[in-house]
């Protein structure tokens, strides 16, 4: 697992808990970007909407029943489909654009080693490339849990015991993806959605994509 591994320029992953507001996050980074005289980037998730990830999202939501171990070869193929597709992420940074992503290979060695132990979830994602940076939404299971009692209804993973262990998951998963020689840096969560973003913008803005953008604008 220590193995380095090739790591792909100008893409951005936002990683976390449920309830730990990647997508909050994913959404008010794209506005952002926005606003820059460049705006050139992709924002896009996994599962994807494509024809597996719809397979991936009628699991999570409870409509069909997957065993664990298919759903992680579900995921690597839906992310093996996001990567190389010809419109997919590789595609975009090699043209020098950017790419941002709500989860990615981290969310399969938690969520996925969680349900079926590390041993698949590494195998299945051992080829794939790391994000140049990913930024990983530190929260306590109990607020994110408040934060989404609102909602019609949770997903498969959305539960207390389960929250508590992915959490500490992700601290073992960061300590080995670091190892491999991703950059992975921590915000806290827990604060307004504003006040993580302030954080957020803090550490991607200093990406070369975005410096270099903000030089020639």
């Amino acid at each position: 697992m220590n193995d380095k591994r090739v790591i792909i320029p100008n893409f951005l992953v936002f990683e976390g808990g449920d309830g730990s507001g990647t997508t909050t996050q994913l959404n008010m980074l794209g506005d952002r970007l926005k606003k820059l005289e460049k705006p050139i980037f992709l924002s896009t998730f996994e599962p994807t909407d494509g024809q597996i990830g719809k397979i991936i999202r009628s699991a999570l939501k409870k409509e069909s029943e997957i065993k664990p171990e298919t759903l992680a070869f579900l995921f690597a193929a839906d992310r093996n489909e996001h990567l190389y597709a010809q419109n997919g992420i590789l595609a975009h940074v090699n043209k020098g654009e950017m790419v941002i992503c709500d989860r990615y290979v981290l969310s399969s060695l938690v969520y996925q080693g969680i349900e079926c132990a590390d041993e698949l979830p590494q195998l299945l994602n051992s080829g794939f490339g790391i994000p140049e940076m990913t930024v990983f939404l530190d929260i306590d299971p109990e607020i994110a849990l408040e934060r989404m009692k609102d909602r019609a209804s949770l997903e498969i993973y959305e539960y207390r015991e389960f929250q508590e262990k992915v959490r500490e998951k992700y601290k073992t998963a960061i300590r080995e993806y670091r190892a491999q020689g991703a950059r992975v840096e921590t915000v806290d969560a827990s604060k307004s959605a504003q006040e993580v973003f302030d954080m957020v913008w803090s550490i991607v803005s200093q990406m070369p994509i975005l410096k270099h953008n903000e030089n020639n604008s």
